[in-house]
């Protein structure tokens, strides 16, 4: 009975199809995974080997707390790597070591020392370490690459060193330049806080006496002197009453002298009893207004002792008229003749002349008082506007003063920073581990170079394998014969394999699992040779 008919469309993946494509194609697969594999992994074998040395650098912090001691250098440890790493690298650096290490060929090399120096930067790499909880850098790597493992481990211990020398001297340089730089601010405000002072005292000195500290000596001054005028005032009074009594006890005297009928007897000149009562009244009367002045205030007040010379004064009188009297009596009286006056006259007249200097002199003093008072008048008047003008000048001092102080503070806090710095107990670079001797080369990586070459063999394998069975236009299944029949098929013939046919088959296949197994052991001891000799 006839089969039924398939749609191919409906089929699954016909695995009979693929299995058929391997056993077909597993030598086009084989040979080429092989060869690509051996290429891959035979060239890790012929590149010359690298080795890599390295080193882990600290980066410590002050030893001091900078609590005793701040430093004077820039706290970016990433920017001041970098600046040293531009410093290390540079060609000058770089050709020192070159030379000295004899890298790269040597003098016999036709390398361009840019050339040498090109390579020897793409051989150098810097690494930094963070911190994972601070985010901050904590160390950095330096290694070296190189065909030699001693050469690779001698310029890692260059390099090393370079950086270790290179932060200490950088550091030191940086605090240096700060506290020069804040020593010549120091000058600076030291020659302004000088020309302020100057100012300030040339200011004092122009307006002496008008000086806001000088207001309650000014005060005092002036009250003393208007205590002082005041009494002259009143002297002034007294002198003028004074010279008032005189002149009149003078008019007196002449009148009297005048109407004498003879000039040359003894009753001429003599002060009549009136005169003395007169005076001992006045007398009188002042120490009554002594004894007053006295219950009141003590013998230095002014007013005391004014009453005191008035008395005294009027009792100087009184004696020299008694005393004209007496020698009146006596017949003596010719001496105020000669001069046409008595002698109580003569004395009245010497009173009066001493009277008018006195009056004079306290006149005098009054206008000299009243000018003094006028001067310190004037400075407290222009007391305000020295104050304010002053006030102005002692701001600009004292605001360079305190820029000059907190620029002496920070120029000592920076000298002993530098002085830290010298001591080498700032921040240092310290090595950890001392570069390494590679014993093993970082590249090739053999183990690796094995695994990449079994992925390009296998790749390879597949194209090769794809590219035969793709220009193989041969019919290898019915099911391809049905998919080409436009008719179904109603009957089929069975396949006769000869004796010969199947011998060959079986070789085929021993040949095929044999081929796949010699691969497979090739590729799996060259695997373990690579990583016991990596």
């Amino acid at each position: 009975m006839p089969e039924e008919l398939e749609d191919p469309r409906s089929e699954r993946p016909d695995i009979e199809k693929y299995l058929g494509v391997i056993r077909r194609r597993h030598l086009q697969f084989l040979i080429p995974l092989f060869l690509g594999w051996l290429i891959v992994w035979g060239a890790s074998w012929v590149l010359p080997p690298r080795y890599k040395s390295g080193t882990l650098i600290l980066v410590e912090q002050p030893s001091m707390p900078q609590s005793y001691v701040l430093p004077n250098v820039s706290d970016d440890l990433q920017a001041r790597l970098q600046s040293i790493s531009q410093q290390i690298l540079s060609r000058t650096r770089l050709l020192m070591i070159i030379n000295k290490l004899n890298l790269y060929g040597g003098t016999q090399s036709r390398s361009t020392p840019d050339e040498k120096v090109d390579r020897m930067r793409k051989d150098i790499d810097v690494e930094l370490v963070r911190d994972p909880q601070r985010d901050d850098i904590s160390a950095f790597k330096i290694s070296y690459t190189a065909n030699n493992p001693h050469v690779a481990q001698q310029v890692t211990t260059e390099l090393t060193s370079l950086f270790i020398n290179e932060n200490s001297r950088v550091r030191e340089q940086l605090s240096e330049a700060t506290t020069n730089f804040i020593e010549e601010q120091l000058d600076d405000a030291g020659s302004s806080l000088s020309a302020q002072l100057s100012k300030v005292q040339q200011f004092e000195a122009l307006h002496e006496g008008t000086l806001p500290q000088q207001q309650a000596s000014n005060l005092q001054i002036l009250a003393g002197l208007q205590t002082q005028l005041q009494n002259e005032q009143d002297a002034l009074n007294t002198a003028n009453q004074q010279r008032t009594y005189l002149q009149a006890m003078l008019e007196q005297e002449r009148i009297r002298t005048v109407k004498s009928p003879e000039t040359g007897k003894n009753d001429v000149g003599t002060p009549g009893p009136n005169d003395l009562v007169t005076i001992d009244d006045q007398i009188a009367k002042l120490k009554t207004q002594l004894a007053d002045l006295s219950s009141r205030y003590t013998d230095q007040y002014p007013d005391v002792q004014s009453t005191k010379s008035q008395i005294a004064k009027l009792e100087g009188i009184r004696d020299s008229l008694i005393a004209a009297r007496v020698k009146g009596g006596n017949g003596n009286g010719g001496t105020g003749a000669d001069s046409g006056l008595s002698a109580p006259a003569q004395q009245l007249e010497s009173s009066l002349r001493a009277n008018t200097l006195e009056i004079k002199n306290r006149e005098s003093a009054i206008n000299d008082l009243k000018a003094r008072i006028n001067e310190y008048q004037a400075r407290l008047n222009a007391e305000p506007a020295t104050e304010q003008q002053l006030n102005e000048l002692n701001r600009n001092y004292d605001q360079s003063k305190a820029n000059y102080d907190d620029l002496l503070k920070k120029r000592d806090q920076s000298a002993m920073a530098t002085s830290m710095e010298q001591m080498q107990q700032g921040e240092r670079f310290r090595t950890i581990d001392p570069p390494s001797l590679p014993a093993k080369p970082d590249f090739p990586n053999r183990l690796k170079f094995c695994g990449l070459g079994l992925g390009v063999g296998v790749a390879f394998g597949l194209v090769v394998a794809g590219i035969f069975e793709f220009m193989d236009d041969r019919v290898h299944s019915g099911k391809e014969i049905k998919a080409m029949l436009s008719m179904a098929v109603i009957s089929e013939v069975p396949e006769f394999v000869t004796a010969a046919e199947q011998r060959n088959s079986k070789k085929r296949l021993i040949l095929a699992w044999l081929t796949t197994a010699i691969v497979a052991v090739t590729i799996l001891a060259g695997s373990v040779f690579s990583f016991l000799h990596s």
